[in-house]
């Protein structure tokens, strides 16, 4: 849909049981996925709840759904044996206990993806089977003690188990939970024989719940998206979201030559070609409300403009440490505490601006933002 016209991908079926009501104030239903700007933005569960679990584990996600998300963020990546495992980069020298197994250390390497020297150990040099081994750990150590006393109790999980267990924790709150999967560096697994899309379209075709239960997928890239616009359109459950970052250049664009970044590409004409494959802009957050010199932040128009395109839009990240926050809400307590009061009050300046959801490492504080700044929105 464009400017404000019904497409055939706008509406969830009646009969998907999606009218439940999410933590008692959001109810995801046939208007969720209408092209035109939600009355109050979904709460994304950034990789879960990872302020208070160590990233993409079922315990991340548990935390998620227990408090109030709307929709579960697992990004994919490829094993050697083709499976989708959530991980938010297929390195995973910071999030599991990869280097303490000596029976890995020959598998340590250094590989150029989307045209960086990246050194590690690497989830497509692994299989299943191996990987299960693994235990997953707290990235951001210090900052989140409580989710770092979690180190090497969780396994990594497949997309399957994910699906599965969303639509378990579906079944037992009597609510419907949405899915927002990013695939993650698709070019690169593409050029090593491990296509993430096919994969991917086959889970969906697979699982019950991912028939009718909201999903949007995310990537970082354009051509990956075109591909899935073709494939997936006409299922009224399925939505795509374009994610940017102005100073980065989409990966598959910079393998087929084109450098322009995203800052360069998000003009009226850009916003509309988006618009003819996607239906969500999701850039970074400064590339929405800019704040500097611990002035509270501006107002870039980018949310008004991608509406009037047709596209929803949201952003990220929300974290609710100092270390994270505009300058101007940071409290005395040093930048590793935790904020809550300064990651609410961030969160309603992006609702204020009109997002239509948001990617928070907290979902609670997400719901409680929503819920201070709904009566501004209705």
């Amino acid at each position: 849909m464009i400017n404000g016209m019904p497409s055939r991908r706008g509406l969830l079926k009646a009969g998907a049981a999606v009218a439940a009501c999410i933590a008692g104030s959001q109810t995801i239903s046939a208007h969720v996925f209408a092209r035109t700007p939600l009355v109050r933005p979904l709460v994304f569960g950034h990789r879960g709840a990872c302020a208070w679990r160590p990233e993409h584990t079922l315990a991340s996600y548990a935390k998620a759904i227990a408090d109030g998300a709307d929709f579960v963020e697992p990004d994919l990546v490829s094993t050697r044996d083709g499976v989708l495992v959530a991980r938010h980069e297929n390195n995973i020298a910071e999030t599991t206990d990869v280097a303490a197994h000596a029976e890995f250390a020959d598998r340590h390497a250094v590989r150029m993806i989307d045209g960086q020297s990246i050194a590690g150990w690497f989830t497509e040099d692994f299989t299943l089977a191996e990987l299960k081994t693994l235990r997953a750990r707290e990235r951001l150590g210090t900052f989140r003690p409580e989710s770092q006393s979690y180190d090497d109790h969780f396994q990594i999980v497949t997309f399957d188990e994910i699906a599965d267990f969303v639509a378990a924790e579906a079944a037992a709150r009597g609510r419907v939970v949405g899915l927002i999967p990013e695939l993650k560096h698709s070019t690169y697994f593409a050029g090593i024989g491990l296509p993430l899309e096919a994969q991917f379209v086959a889970a969906l075709d697979t699982h019950r719940y991912l028939k009718t239960a909201p999903v949007i997928v995310q990537s970082f890239e354009v051509g990956n998206l075109r591909s899935l616009h073709s494939v997936l359109d006409g299922r009224p459950n399925i939505q795509l979201m374009q994610l940017t970052e102005s100073t980065e250049t989409p990966a598959d664009r910079a393998a087929a030559g084109d450098r322009r970044k995203w800052g360069e590409r998000l003009d009226d004409a850009g916003l509309a070609e988006i618009a003819s494959y996607a239906d969500w802009l999701s850039p970074f957050r400064e590339d929405l409300l800019h704040a500097a010199g611990g002035k509270p932040a501006v107002s870039t128009g980018l949310v008004a403009r991608a509406h009037r395109a047709g596209l929803r839009v949201s952003s990220w990240t929300f974290r609710p440490e100092n270390r994270f926050l505009p300058s101007y809400l940071r409290d005395t307590r040093g930048e590793e505490s935790r904020n809550p009061a300064g990651s609410i009050a961030d969160i309603r300046r992006f609702i204020d601006e009109g997002i239509d959801g948001f990617f928070t490492d907290d979902p609670a504080l997400g719901v409680e933002a929503r819920a201070r700044q709904a009566d501004r929105r209705i």
